[in-house]
Parts: structure tokens; sequence; C-alpha cells
């Protein structure tokens, strides 16, 4: 089995650690008050396209996270817009106090990239792999917080980030990802999910791998006569309410997939969400609360449950508690 067999149906795209440093280099052509710092991993992070055009506005910081956030906060308060980046787990875990007193405290202009996301990142070893970035990224106030699907969504959101004046936090992958837009959505911007397809009998909401996942369950399950909607939720922070409420009051039925831990993730976004607006029976296809095992990314996801089998199975369950508890009303 391979990745694309997860999702038959659609062209597997670049990775969206590729399209971040794709956007990065044309960022740079327009903007001279970019600056970009990595942590000894350009190469995988795909920062090394800016540092190959822009040398003198180019940082290898070495193993150092921690102190490349703080040199971020500094560049910022000098009037620059520094983005960086490393594996999620390093920037995110070793940088965390630096993150909060040097970033998000003053509300820096800086914007992460925390690549190498989740378990598909593949066999680089547990160790690697980002399960609780979101959940930590999104206790940073003022931190906006985004996991872009594929390709052409991810050149959109590092756009969006240099427009945006405060923090950022951006999740990419190391695996190709399935293309769910055939070009950069020009209408992109946070906080504002994108509906990818109607249904009236559930919602699924999902973020990164799991929008090809949850577009291979719409299919499956309109074969049944189920329709499902379909949201990329690619802003986990701050979250669509108005997309949540309206998934919640015409369907009655949610399920949230993401490839995160059960805590502080999406899914919890779009529980607190609908929870002050609407609240309605949810399922979640997510990581639970366990670390993975490193391998081949294609088979964790199956091990783990982050496939478009296991969102069908969800939609069935919800669907299922929703017409129980209309029936004992």
């Amino acid at each position: 089995m391979s990745l694309a067999d997860l999702y038959p149906g659609l062209d597997m795209g670049k990775a969206t650690r590729d399209a971040y440093g794709q956007a990065l280099r044309e960022l740079g052509d327009a903007h001279e008050d970019i600056v970009v710092l990595d942590a000894d991993l350009a190469k995988s992070t795909r920062s090394w396209k800016f540092g190959e055009r822009f040398p003198d506005r180019f940082l290898n910081v070495g193993i150092e996270e921690a102190n490349m956030v703080g040199m971020a906060g500094g560049l910022a308060a000098s009037g620059k817009v520094p983005f960086i980046s490393s594996f999620a787990c390093f920037v995110i875990l070793k940088g965390f106090d630096q993150l909060r007193m040097a970033v998000a405290y003053p509300g820096a202009n800086v914007k992460i990239a925390g690549s190498h996301g989740g378990v598909s990142v593949g066999a680089d070893g547990v160790s690697q792999q980002a399960t609780e970035d979101i959940a930590l990224a999104c206790a940073l106030p003022g931190m906006v917080v985004c996991v872009p699907s594929d390709e052409n969504q991810a050149l959109a959101a590092v756009r969006a980030a240099y427009r945006h004046q405060g923090p950022v936090y951006m999740r990419t992958g190391r695996a190709p990802a399935p293309r769910i837009y055939e070009r950069e959505p020009e209408d992109f911007g946070f906080g504002r999910g994108a509906r990818l397809r109607e249904g009236e009998h559930a919602a699924v909401i999902a973020n990164g791998m799991l929008v090809g996942a949850a577009l291979v369950a719409h299919e499956r399950l309109a074969a049944e006569g189920i329709r499902v909607r379909v949201v990329d939720m690619h802003t986990v922070k701050p979250i669509d309410v108005e997309e949540v409420e309206s998934a919640a009051r015409e369907t009655g039925a949610i399920v949230a997939a993401e490839e995160h831990l059960y805590a502080g993730g999406l899914g919890a976004s779009v529980a607190q969400a609908m929870g002050r607006t609407h609240p309605v029976p949810m399922e979640f296809v997510c990581l639970g609360d366990r670390y993975a095992e490193s391998g081949p990314a294609e088979d964790l996801l199956v091990k783990y449950g982050l496939t478009a089998d296991d969102i069908v199975a969800a939609v069935r369950r919800v669907i299922a508690r929703r017409d129980a508890v209309a029936a004992s009303a």
C-alpha cells in the first residue's frame, strides 16, 4: 500500500513544507522586511529556498530552537517580519517558554512554521512526531494557529501570515498531501473555514491530511444515500464559529478529524465553539490520548485510525447517536 492508496479519486500533490519554501522565496522578492531563521533543518523545512536567494536575510542558528525564538522576538521589535522554522516538535516544545515570553506576551509579529507535523512524518522516529503542537500553540494568547490541507492552501496561508499583524503558527507536513485545491485559493483568510461539500445528514470538520480523507468518505457515504457536509477548517484558532454553528444547526451531527491528540486540537476547538452556540452529538477521529509508533506514513495513518474508513465509521456512529437522542425526546 502507498500513501496515495488512502485517497482514491484525489491526485497527490507536493508536501505543504514544499509550498512553505516556495511562498517564502516569492514573498522575499517583494518584501525586504522579511528575515528567515532556521534551526539547522533548512533542507527539511524548505526554508533553504529563501536562504539560497537572499543569503543576507537568512540565518541558520544551529540546533537552538529556544534561542531562535528569542532572536525572532527581537527582530520583530526592530520592525522586521521574521519567519522561523524547525520541526514542529522542536520549535514548539523546546521554544515554548520563549514563545510565551518573547512572542505571545508582547504580541510580536513572528511567524512560526512547524514542519513534520503529525504521524505522517513517517519513519523518522517517534521523537520527530509532533502530535501535541496544536494544543500548545492554541494555549498562547493571540496566536493564530493554522493547519493547511494541501500545497495550494499552504501557499495562501504563508502569504496570509505575512499580511497578518501578530504571531502565527503554521503546521506543515513532510509527506505529499492529496490535492484539495487546483490552484491557490484567492479567498483564503484565517478564521474562515472552507465548505468543500454540501450535505444535510452530518458534517465532517477536518484539517491537514484528514481533509482528503473526509472527501473520500463523503463519496463513499453518498453511495449509500448519506449526504455529508465537508468543511476544511484550516484555522484552529480563531476558529470559524459561524461555520461550526451552521454545521451543527443544519445537520445535527458533527465529526472532527485531525492528525493530533484528542486534547487541545481541532476537535476541542469545534466542541468549544459548538458548546457556546448549538450543542449536538459529536465524534472524534484523531490519535486519542496516546503517542504513536514510528513507521511508514500510510501504515501509521491506518493503524491509528486516521483514514476515510475511520471517518465513515464515525459518521455512522454520530448519526445513530443523534437519532437515538431524537427518538428518546
